[in-house]
């Protein structure tokens, strides 16, 4: 595990930073994250899972590659 990080404290970590960058780019850039939000709400429902999927896939990946990294 990265660092003798235990597995919960990686994940509390993790979230927190998910949320911190996400927090700030709302806080930024309210009105392109509205606009932003409009155009993503009008998408069809398949493009919206595949979106989800190929993010989750370059999220595993990464995590995969910064833990092999450590």
């Amino acid at each position: 595990m990265a660092a003798g990080l235990a597995p919960w404290t990686l994940v509390l970590a993790a979230v927190g930073l998910w949320f911190l960058i996400e927090g700030l780019i709302y806080a930024l850039f309210p009105e392109a994250m509205q606009r932003f939000l409009d155009w993503a709400a009008r998408l069809p429902a398949g493009d919206f899972r595949s979106a989800g999927i190929w993010t989750a896939a370059m999220g595993a990946i990464l995590v995969y590659v910064a833990l092999r990294w450590t």
